[in-house]
């Protein structure tokens, strides 16, 4: 029932539950494979493995992938260094609108793509609410991609050390650190301990502004290529000695993020630790916490940190240590992170239907009023409903003659409605007017009356659920948005006439 009634009167490959190998590699892959949707982001409990909300591991074809970063364009790169970065991020939205990160590799990264797709079908059968996961991979040709979930709240870079409107809170940099060091007791429990090149670009804030930890990092960037790329201050020791990461590495790694929370800024651990040797824990911490922080819980975190930079890796805690040293400290478990990072909350976008959406459909399903402008500025749309109201008349007149008085009604109603009374055209076009002038309840009472005036066109639908969703109304907007493709697909059938 839409709202002027109500108030007014992919095909993918699963992977199996044994963790089953991919299908064999070619270099002829199978076209236009994608991920089903299966709803929001999934996920149990703290600490739970994520449920039927993330699609199942697939194969992409290319193809999509290209249509869904708009051919890779670089306006839609997310990687930290933009263009620069070795193996590029793009942003991009497949045709089920989920939104996906696209990690591009070079051939020469990966040139057998068996090793690849192997690589990638042994990440992609993890699944949990502290990992941004991976969905997908794609080994067309020399292409070599890997898709996760895109998590639309930037990098824990980017919030401590680029902020813009304020810092992360105490309670929220704790809870940072228990989110991640989950992320890696459950991939060291499930069998995949190493995680390369872990540092603050690799924890990413979902759309509930929760930390999780890039799925990315669980792969190398190229078969036999380096696992670090940070300045050698923060890489382990080890790791300079044999080249080798190992799950202590990781554990060092952890240690050097631990570091960014406390302070604010990516100092080298060398410096870190004479601070803390020399008992000054004050000068590490953010000068930006104006104080606001626990000592006693500064000093475990502190204390933690230096535990991880040890330089002999026996001498490091594991990542159940992690876990359990942090757990005590989430004192505001009850505080959403979004609320805690003082950020908007990311809503699920409005669902699209399963039919296909008319271009208006397409431009409202991403509330793109310029485009709407466009449409409704065109003839065609106009002139469908002039054609709609004469047909009406001509059907009346037909019934008319026939005896057919019900019908005729029907038919004149019609035709007096949106013909000589009241024009829903001009409640259609005021309604994106409010939009544009961010005014969403004026647009969505017009678009309300003019459903009133013309019950089955198609646009007030349409215009209903733009307006909704710009009120953060998004499961209302959804529904208007199906209400809408249903109306066009009858009048297509002709049952609208």
């Amino acid at each position: 029932m839409g709202c002027c009634q109500s108030l007014c009167s992919d095909e993918h490959q699963p992977l199996g539950k044994d963790g089953a190998q991919p299908p064999q590699v070619t270099q002829n892959h199978r076209g236009g494979a994608t991920t089903a949707d299966n709803g929001g982001i999934g996920g149990g409990g703290a600490g739970g493995v994520a449920g039927g909300g993330i699609p199942s591991f697939s194969e992409f074809s290319f193809s999509d992938l290209k249509a869904a970063t708009n051919n890779f364009s670089s306006d839609n790169i997310v990687s930290e260094s933009g263009e620069k970065a070795p193996n590029l991020v793009y942003k991009g939205r497949l045709q089920n609108r989920r939104w996906i990160a696209v990690k591009k590799f070079t051939k020469m990264a990966w040139p057998d793509p068996k090793q690849f797709a192997e690589e990638a079908w042994g990440v992609g059968k993890f699944r949990h609410n502290r990992l941004a996961n991976l969905i997908g991979y794609c080994c067309d040709g020399d292409e070599r991609l890997l898709v996760a979930e895109f998590m639309p709240n930037d990098t824990l870079a980017k919030h401590l050390f680029h902020w813009e409107n304020q810092t992360i809170e105490w309670a929220m940099r704790l809870r940072v650190g228990y989110y991640i060091a989950e992320a890696l007791d459950y991939c060291s429990t499930e069998g995949r301990p190493l995680y390369h090149d872990l540092n603050a670009y690799r924890v990413l804030f979902d759309e509930d502004g929760d930390p999780r930890l890039s799925c990315f990092g669980l792969m190398k960037n190229s078969r036999d290529g380096k696992s670090y790329s940070t300045n050698l201050a923060y890489t382990p020791p080890e790791y300079l000695r044999n080249g080798r990461v190992t799950p202590e590495s990781v554990t060092y790694s952890f240690g050097t993020v631990l570091l960014d929370l406390l302070s604010g800024k990516h100092i080298p651990p060398s410096h870190a630790l004479d601070m803390i040797r020399g008992k000054n824990i004050i000068l590490l911490m953010d000068s930006h916490l104006e104080g606001k922080f626990s000592t006693e819980e500064a000093t475990v975190v502190v204390e933690l940190a230096s535990q991880c930079l040890q330089y002999e890796p026996r001498e490091r805690p594991n990542t159940k240590d992690l876990v359990a040293t942090l757990a005590p400290l989430q004192t505001k478990s009850d505080v959403p992170s979004y609320v805690m990072l003082g950020i908007k909350k990311h809503d699920e976008a409005p669902s699209t239907p399963q039919r296909p959406l008319s271009p208006l459909g397409e431009a409202c399903s991403r509330m793109d009023l310029t485009a709407i402008h466009q449409i409704l500025l065109s003839f065609q749309e106009w002139t469908q409903q002039m054609k709609d109201m004469l047909d009406a008349r001509k059907r009346g007149d037909q019934a008319f003659r026939e005896k057919d008085f019900k019908t005729a009604i029907d038919c004149y109603s019609q035709f007096i409605d949106v013909g000589t009374m009241v024009s829903p055209t001009v409640f259609g076009r005021r309604s994106l007017c409010y939009l544009l002038c961010d005014q969403p309840d004026a647009a969505l009472r017009d678009a309300m009356q003019a459903q009133c005036v013309y019950p089955d066109w198609p646009t007030a639908f349409y215009m209903q659920s733009v307006a909704l969703a710009k009120l953060n109304m998004n499961t209302d907007a959804a529904d208007m948005l199906n209400e809408a493709s249903q109306l066009e697909e009858k009048r297509q059938r002709g049952g609208g006439k």
